[in-house]
This record gives C-alpha cells, sequence and structure tokens, in this order.
C-alpha cells in the first residue's frame, strides 16, 4: 500500500476529508524534474504510484470552488510551478488570511511558501512579517539548474 493510500484511508477512518484543489481545478500537471531518479524519493514514487493520489491529482476542484468550504487545514504543496502560480493568485490570498485569521492552520513546503509572500491580513499587515519561514533556498535552486528559470529568488524575499 502506498503511503498516500495509507494516509487517505486513515484520513477516511477519521470522518476527515482531504481535498486537493489547485488555482483551475481539474488536471494538476507534475513537474517532469520532480519524476527524476535522483529527485524522487521513495515516499514521493509511493505516492506517484498510487492510483487513487494520480487520479485526485486529474481531478482537483478549484481554489474558487473551495473558497467556501469550512477547511481545517491549508497546505500549500511545493513544485516548481507553485512559484508561478501562488504568490499572486488572489482567491489563494484570501483562503489563507481568512484561515489564519480563524486560528486555523496555514502550513507550506519548498516553493510552496511563495503563496504566502504576497497574503495582507485585514489590518493591512503582511501575513509573514515578523516571522521566520523555510523553504526552496538559492542553493538548492543551484543544484536543481533552475536559478534561470524561477522568476524570483525565493530565499531572498
Amino acid at each position: 500500500m502506498s503511503e498516500f493510500t495509507h494516509i487517505y484511508h486513515s484520513a477516511k477512518e477519521q470522518n476527515w476529508n482531504i481535498t486537493i484543489a489547485s488555482p483551475k481545478g481539474d488536471l494538476t500537471p507534475i513537474d517532469p524534474e520532480s519524476l527524476q531518479p535522483l529527485v524522487l524519493d521513495k515516499i514521493s514514487k509511493q505516492y506517484y504510484e498510487s492510483e487513487i493520489f494520480i487520479t485526485a491529482l486529474k481531478h482537483t476542484k478549484s481554489l474558487f470552488a473551495v473558497s467556501e468550504e469550512v477547511l481545517d487545514c491549508i497546505y500549500l504543496a511545493g513544485g516548481h510551478e507553485t512559484i508561478y502560480d501562488f504568490p499572486d493568485n488572489i482567491t489563494l490570498q484570501q483562503l489563507i488570511r481568512d484561515q489564519y485569521e480563524q486560528n486555523k492552520i496555514v502550513a507550506a513546503i519548498c516553493h510552496g511558501v511563495g503563496g504566502l509572500l504576497n497574503v495582507k491580513l485585514s489590518n493591512g499587515e503582511y501575513l509573514i512579517k515578523g516571522k521566520a519561514l523555510t523553504g526552496f533556498d538559492w542553493f538548492e535552486e543551484t543544484l536543481a539548474i533552475r536559478k534561470r528559470e524561477v522568476p524570483f529568488n525565493l530565499e531572498a524575499v
């Protein structure tokens, strides 16, 4: 059983709902670089081998579609595409602001932290002001040979 399948079934047993959403909905492409042998770790490989996970990626909800749902947690996945799709997405910014201001969980990994950069709270302050973040650093961009392709240095903002 893949890691995702295990997590999916465990969530169902706990009566938790997992919704995978993307800016436009439907197919969420996988960065081909993420599938390279030197990058693809054991857990990620199990996800990509899970029919349930791949089907979920092919049929995501749009951010607009989930904007009225009550969510317990918003988790921003990583991947290079998110540094293009997340930072200026108004719907995502509103979802994150509302979630954070309701004292609910907002989490991000890798390039997904780009989705936090432009989120302004109701008081006009940036969500990340005064906070320490972790994410994909410039050295890792160098190793991934992506420095010239990404729109900005996530570590420098």
